[in-house]
């Protein structure tokens, strides 16, 4: 009976769109997988053609809801989310099939769709010599739409700030379709977005009305890390001078509060003649007072991959580094990059930079052509073999390779994570971004055993709760998806949690857009969509034809 159904909602979308709507087994199925260890299989997928597909699709989700038969809308890129954030059990928004363009390019900023490949972007801002900093490691699979979802950030967020920071307006569809521009609002724009009667002045006068109310609480919700795209961002919504913002609040959302259609960024100057310099230790703690001290000439990037890594990398295929690094593998290796345009700055840096590492490193070596820093940097890019490899049945899974804590805390976060690992029997491998304290790992489980599935709890159970007793967020730059959303309560206390209870509601009282991504679940929710084996293939692979 459902199938009929859906097969006849799916027609009358499919009358009101430019774009394509299926109800196929072979596009639900490819869809149905992310980056996570999740599998939540949808009904029907959409590929809209523009922002007005957008909107109709929610109109009509919207009225259905209002008669009490709710399908949930999921907004999709290509996929690579690791928290399940891209799955969802209604209606799929795929939007790379069309919505997938570069509208606009002005000197210091463009407006994309949010379906343009990360990377594709940048080989287009680079030839205009600017650049968007914030790219995560999957930019050549992940799409900027995905970045704004999570609020992504990446290996050069140590200088330039997390997606947030970038992101100047959005177009975002609400849940009853109506179409809104967010941008800064002065107080008496502010006044005058309340006094309307649409569905956009509701979502303004009560979010102001709860920001208002609880101004201390969410000024006292920060936490003390150097980025974080867990729960949702209140803080910089409303400012003291009483101007109005619902950006930073729709950035890292998921698609929780909204379905974006297009992206504002602005840029920054691109420079191709950088210094990248690699620094052995065979001691961390040796390690830790370099990157303190290393933080202050304000690098580029400032990474890392521990000895366990480079073993790891060097046993599944011992030419992949032999050219940059050779066993025996010092314990840390850092990686740290200048990319100030003025030659005479990022010489000085350079130059302070060895003489605090020749204090600290067991050796080090600086490369400023490109073809040596690109072997450098494939010391740092080696990780995502990791993901790629097997252990038997087990793989190499993202259940808690996220966590970032107060920068000052980056050994001792190492040496706990170690101690989590020796304690369930794991194999360590741990890389990141060493001046963020925010640390990557993929322990080794086989999800096809009962066993294995305990396990996996058990660990995140013990990850989280020493993230955030050592006053970190669980999230740095992956968000909350399936995965940590259920740590959210802890993270940040009841009565915060209460708020983005109410934030949801406010945008969604229908519960239709990603329902049991963020908010509101639970490890009874999480063993419901786990899979049985984990893979990454998709990745792989392109959309599906219709």
């Amino acid at each position: 009976v459902e199938g009929s159904y859906m097969n006849k909602v799916a027609e009358y979308i499919q009358g009101h769109l430019k774009g394509e709507v299926t109800t196929a087994e072979g596009p639900r199925k490819f869809f149905s997988t992310d980056g996570s260890v999740f599998e939540v299989m949808p009904k029907i997928i959409v590929y809209p053609y523009g922002t007005t597909d957008v909107r109709k699709v929610m109109r009509f989700c919207w009225q259905l809801a209002e008669k009490g038969k709710v399908l949930p809308i999921t907004a999709r890129g290509l996929g690579t989310d690791q928290a399940g954030g891209a799955l969802g059990s209604g209606l799929i928004l795929v939007f790379p099939a069309h919505m997938n363009k570069v509208l606009e390019l002005e000197k210091d900023s463009v407006v994309v769709q949010p379906g343009e490949v990360y990377a594709s972007l940048e080989k287009t801002l680079h030839s205009h010599h600017r650049f968007l900093p914030p790219y995560p490691s999957s930019m050549n699979y992940s799409t900027i739409g995905g970045a704004v979802a999570n609020n992504a950030a990446g290996e050069k967020t140590i200088k330039y700030g997390a997606t947030r920071e970038y992101v100047k307006s959005l177009q975002v569809v609400l849940a009853n379709g109506e179409l809104i521009e967010t941008e800064r609002l002065t107080k008496r724009q502010l006044s005058k977005k309340k006094g309307e009667t649409t569905f956009e002045g509701e979502v303004y006068r009560q979010l102001d009305g709860l920001i208002t109310d609880n101004w201390q609480l969410i000024q006292d919700s920060k936490l003390s890390v150097s980025k974080n795209s867990a729960g949702y961002d209140l803080i910089d919504v409303k400012r003291k001078d009483g101007s109005f913002d619902l950006t930073p609040l729709i950035v890292g959302s998921q698609g929780t509060l909204g379905a974006v259609t297009q992206i504002t960024l602005k840029t920054e100057p691109y420079n191709t003649r950088d210094h990248l310099i690699a620094a052995y230790f065979e001691d961390i703690d040796e390690a830790d007072i370099a990157v303190q001290k290393l933080k202050k000439l304000k690098p580029s990037a400032l990474e890392f991959v521990d000895q366990h890594l480079l073993e790891m990398v060097h046993k599944e295929n011992p030419k992949r580094l032999a050219q940059v690094i050779i066993p025996p593998f010092p314990k840390l290796v850092l990686l740290v990059e200048f990319d100030e345009i003025a030659d005479r700055t990022r010489q000085t840096k350079t130059k302070k930079a060895k003489k605090i590492l020749s204090n600290h490193a067991t050796e080090f070596s600086v490369a400023t052509n490109h073809h040596e820093q690109e072997l450098l940097w494939s010391i740092r890019r080696s990780a995502a073999a990791v993901m790629w490899h097997n252990e038997g049945k087990a793989k190499a899974l993202p259940i808690i390779e996220d966590g970032v804590v107060p920068e000052d805390k980056f050994v001792s976060f190492i040496n706990h994570v170690y101690e989590i690992f020796d304690k369930h029997g794991l194999k360590t491998a741990v890389w990141g971004h060493a001046g963020n304290s925010n640390l990557h790992m993929q322990p080794f489980i086989d999800l096809s055993t009962t066993s294995g599935r305990q396990k996996m709890f058990k660990v995140m159970d013990d990850y989280y709760e020493e993230v955030i007793d050592m006053g970190g967020s669980t999230a740095g730059e992956h968000n909350d998806g399936r995965l940590r959303a259920p740590y959210l309560p802890k993270l940040y206390g009841e009565d915060v949690y209460k708020l983005f209870q109410k934030v949801k509601e406010i945008f969604d009282p229908y519960k239709m857009l990603n329902p049991g991504v963020k908010i509101d679940v639970t490890r009874k929710d999480q063993m419901e969509v786990l899979r049985k084996e984990y893979s990454m293939e998709h990745l792989n692979d392109h959309l599906p034809r219709l």
